[in-house]
């Protein structure tokens, strides 16, 4: 007998668990979904037959080579499905899958991995109709629900003809159903693909199978999140997402209209609305497709914002944002690169390394423009076409670089490209057919952008800079400049610094040529060389040479106040031996080049040092005393023998007992000054002795006390300390009129003179003493930092003896005491800071030399100086006060200046004035100066400069003069090295 009645059960079981069957061995499919799994054929329930699903099928890719296991590990594809309830409405007419699937020409991304790789494009068939999202809410972007990470059962292997089925809505039996929720997709890292069918059949089926991961997978993984409205295709090949499309990966943002994702390579295209953001860079545009891993790819009609950090230099410390941009060398620190911005270095005595302190190179640059496409050539290899260019913040285009082509180089930090105007406040005010610049301001080749002035004796300037950047440790700058008045400067400017002999040696060489100068009728010419070297066995040495054409060359040619008063060049080379730890030798031979330039003040010139050997030696604790030794061996030599000549030797042991307690000192010294003179004179008829022995001792005593007590001054407390100081010297008198001068001048008197054994400079003449010094000083400490607040000092030499020992046609004391000295630094006052000294005659009841300064300083960029000195028993007799400052007169524009006066000369010795207009991201500085290089000649000077922040700056630079002449004066939107127009 038989049951037509069962037949439709027992069909419907079986098909069930075919079916179950099937979905549990395909790999990579639908995983935890709130609506049922399974889906029957309504046909086997009796129901109205449905269209049946047919998958979105893509053409084959081509076949990808395997990455080895331990280089990329092979992980399996996961999905997260995670709906997000929506409004319940009536469904929409569905549309035909064919039109989804319609996308349109997809261009292949060109990388080394991709070269060979087909066009991708999904076919286009007949399916059935896929179900229509009613009103969505936004996309959902979430972390994989760990509920729904449960490791699925591993199901027996499918056979070859098996065919995945695709990831696609499904159909709903209401309206209810039919309604499609936001959907967030979590991917592994794509694993490698199989070479061939072989290999994938024999590889194991757990990889195969569907594993829930958490974003943190294997190491060396990203895992990636997909979320849209509606998204389809084939997990592991790929991917369709469309309506809010996102995807994230790391530290990468993809947001679109639409996006095809293939995980096996890593790629992504988004149509509409496109945009791109890893870490602070922003790309947006129409259309863009790229390589995820390698950041191959590129953007259609774009928008770009790119923030990058200056590159750090691999054991290199960088300094402060405050740093300037110069470099501190320090002891036992490291070598590691050259120049990254003009670098001044002091080397000490056995000094092997050197440290960087770069802080010139400052924070994160920022840039922003537009493009017609941008190629994406790499993490940091950035190409643009038809673009522009700008460091302006968004919405503000005050100056912009619009560019044919351009090139962002941020492995070089170098930015380069052709056909290139720039545009400042709308209007084109440079063309370059060709251009580079640096990038977060690095040094790099290149004409660097020109400067122009203007002085009232060379006319017109302009000076079009060439850098090049040699090596890391070396560098040439050649500026020739043209002088509307005297003709064409060439100068150059080289820098080198380099490891050798287990130390460092850096140097500068400059040089200067102008040819048949049309004012004064013949060649100028300059050479200034400076060079310092350590060795690691203790020897150092330096070298600085400098010599000019003629007399007049500083005061022609130069706009700086202490070139121009300079009439001494300095020749010098010496060698230093430090190895010995207690003592040190110096051989060193020294020439100067003196200059006249003003015939009513003529200059000596002086003797020079053919050789001068030096010895010094010390051991603080040798037997509970202090023991010293100075040695000394000096040539002296006139170029034109018109004058005495001879050799000294000075030779000075001496010996301390100190005994010193925490509240007072006192400590006994004894030494002998032994010298003796080899002297030869011009001519026959000389009566002068021409050996000549000098011995003397001498004998002191230092002491001091320090007291302290809690003080409280304007409502803050302090520590006030009394430190009195008392000094006793004794010297014999020896007549010493018949030693000729060869490097000795009276010291200058003051408070570090006072204190001294000799009131001369050198060693030609040793007064005679029995005198003493008595010297109070007071200073004011915060107890909780221990800075010094200010200082103040009180002190007079008593004289037991007459002073018999004098230069030529100098006139002996005359009084038993010396005149008063009084001094004071520091703060007066928030923000207000003092400094005053003073040199009193007692006797004669009048003032000597006195000078005080003070300076307001209530904020960065807010600053005023006042100064006034008068001393008239120097050499070139002072009466003059000096003003200046820095003061904002709105919140962008500041005035700068400075106003120096002599009332001896009753002229003013410099002027100068500015302003300063700060934009932000560009600042205009025009700043004039007036200079009197003589008493009888002045020169004036022009500057005019716009900076573009962080790109380049245009005209002749005032910062150096402002920084030189304006005590504390900040730059406004801190200047970093020059950018280049050139090629690298």
């Amino acid at each position: 007998m038989t049951f037509p009645f069962r037949r439709k059960p027992l069909t419907l079981i079986f098909c069930c668990s075919v079916a179950s069957a099937l979905v549990g061995s395909l790999p990579g499919f639908a995983q935890a979904q709130t609506e049922p799994a399974l889906r029957v054929d309504p046909a086997l329930l009796g129901l109205p037959a449905a269209a049946p699903a047919v998958p979105l099928e893509r053409p084959p890719v081509a076949k990808v080579k395997s990455v080895p296991a331990a280089s990329k590990p092979e992980l399996t594809p996961l999905i997260e499905a995670q709906p997000v309830p929506a409004p319940t409405s009536t469904a929409e007419p569905l549309p035909a899958a064919a039109e989804v699937s319609k996308q349109p020409s997809v261009e292949t991304v060109a990388t080394p991995d991709t070269a060979s790789r087909q066009e991708v494009q999904p076919e286009v068939q007949p399916e059935p109709a896929l179900v229509q999202d009613a009103e969505q809410p936004l996309p959902v972007i979430s972390q994989p629900d760990q509920r729904l990470a449960e490791p699925l059962e591993e199901m027996p292997e499918a056979g070859a003809a098996d065919v995945r089925a695709s990831v696609a809505p499904t159909h709903a039996p209401d309206a209810a159903a039919a309604t499609m929720s936001t959907t967030t997709m979590s991917l592994p890292a794509p694993a490698p693909v199989p070479a061939t069918q072989a290999e994938a059949a024999a590889a194991p089926s757990a990889p195969e199978s569907v594993r829930p991961q958490s974003a943190e997978t294997e190491a060396g993984s990203q895992a990636t999140f997909l979320s849209a409205q509606r998204i389809s295709g084939i997990v592991d090949r790929e991917l369709i997402a469309q309506d809010n499309a996102e995807l994230r990966q790391l530290d990468k943002v993809l947001t679109a209209d639409r996006m095809t994702y293939w995980p096996v390579d890593d790629e992504v295209e988004a149509v509409g609305s496109a945009r791109f953001q890893q870490r602070d860079d922003v790309v947006s545009g129409t259309r863009m497709r790229m390589r995820l891993e390698d950041q191959f790819g590129f953007f259609d009609d774009a928008s770009y914002l790119v923030k990058r950090p200056p590159r750090p230099v691999a054991g290199a410390e960088s300094g402060g944002a405050g740093a300037h941009d110069q470099a501190s060398t320090e002891l036992g620190s490291e070598f590691t690169s050259g120049f990254a911005a003009p670098r001044f270095y002091g080397v000490a005595p056995g000094q092997t390394t050197l440290k960087y302190r770069d802080g010139a190179n400052g924070g994160t640059t920022e840039a922003r423009g537009t493009a017609q496409r941008i190629d994406f050539e790499g993490e940091n290899q950035i190409r643009l076409n038809s673009a522009t260019y700008t460091t302006c913040k968004p919405g503000n285009d005050d100056w912009y670089l619009s560019t044919a082509a351009l090139h962002l180089d941020y492995d070089n930090e170098v930015g380069s490209g052709n056909d290139a105007t720039v545009h400042f406040l709308g209007v084109p005010i440079l063309y370059a057919p060709w251009f580079s610049f640096s990038l977060n301001n690095q040094r790099k080749s290149g004409f660097l952008t020109p400067s122009y002035g203007s002085s009232s004796d060379s006319g017109f300037e302009f000076t079009l800079p060439y850098y090049w950047n040699i090596a890391p440790n070396m560098d040439a700058t050649f500026e020739p400049t043209l002088l509307t008045k005297r003709g064409l400067l060439m100068g150059t400017d080289f820098r080198y610094l380099n490891a050798a002999y287990g130390g460092t040696y850096f140097g500068n060489l400059r040089a200067e040529y102008l040819p048949n100068d049309r004012v004064a009728d013949r060649d100028r010419w300059g050479v200034a060389l400076t060079h310092s070297q350590v060795a690691g066995n203790g020897f150092s040495g330096a070298v600085n040479y400098n010599r000019v054409s003629d007399s007049d060359y500083y005061t022609d040619l130069s706009s700086e106040i202490t070139q121009t008063s300079e009439t001494q060049l300095l020749q010098q080379g010496l060698v230093t031996y430090s190895g010995g730890g207690w003592w040190t030798a110096t051989a060193n031979v020294q020439s100067f080049q003196t200059l006249q330039p003003d015939p009513q003040n003529p200059v000596t010139p002086p003797y020079q040092l053919m050789p001068q050997i030096t010895l010094n030696a010390r051991q603080p604790d040798f037997y509970s005393t202090d023991s010293a030794f100075f040695g000394q061996y000096t040539d002296f030599v006139r170029p034109d023998a018109s004058t005495v000549e001879g050799q000294r030797t000075v030779m000075q042991p001496q010996i301390s007992i100190p005994y010193v307690t925490p509240g007072w000192y006192v400590t006994p010294r004894l030494g002998v000054n032994v010298t003796h003179y080899a002297l030869s004179y011009p001519g026959s008829a000389n009566v002068l002795p021409t050996s000549i022995n000098r011995n003397l001792p001498i004998f002191s005593v230092d002491s001091g006390m320090t007291f302290e007590r809690p003080s409280n001054w304007f409502g803050r407390d302090y520590t006030q300390t009394l430190e009195p100081r008392l000094y006793y010297l004794n010297i014999p008198y020896e007549d010493q009129n018949d030693i000729p001068i060869f490097d000795t001048a009276l010291a200058d008197f003051n408070f570090a003179q006072i204190f001294a054994d000799n009131q001369f400079s050198g060693w030609d003449r040793i007064n005679n003493a029995n005198q003493l010094t008595a010297a109070l000083s007071s200073r004011l400490i915060d107890p909780a930092s221990g800075s010094e607040i200010m200082r103040g000092m009180i002190g007079q030499r008593l004289y037991f003896t007459d002073d018999k020992v004098a230069l030529p046609g100098a006139t002996t004391r005359e009084w038993g005491r010396s005149d008063f000295l009084a001094g004071f630094t520091g703060q007066v006052l928030p923000r207000v800071y003092a400094d005053a000294a003073l040199q009193y005659d007692v006797d004669n009841q009048q003032t000597d030399r006195f000078s005080i300064g003070t300076r307001y300083f209530p904020a960065a960029g807010k600053l005023v100086n006042a100064s006034y000195s008068y001393n008239p028993q120097a050499v070139t007799p002072i009466k003059q006060v000096d003003i200046s400052g820095q003061w904002p007169i709105n919140g962008r524009l500041q005035a700068v200046g400075r106003y120096n006066y002599s009332f001896l000369q009753k002229q003013p010795i410099e002027i100068i004035g500015g302003l300063e207009y700060n934009a932000g991201c560009w600042v205009v500085r025009v700043v004039g100066q007036r200079l009197q290089t003589t008493e009888a000649d002045a020169t004036t000077r022009a500057f005019v400069q716009l900076e573009l922040s962080d790109f380049s700056r245009l005209g002749s630079s005032p910062i150096n003069l402002l920084q030189r002449r304006i005590p504390g004066y900040g730059v406004a939107n801190q200047p970093q090295t020059d950018s280049a127009l050139a090629e690298q």
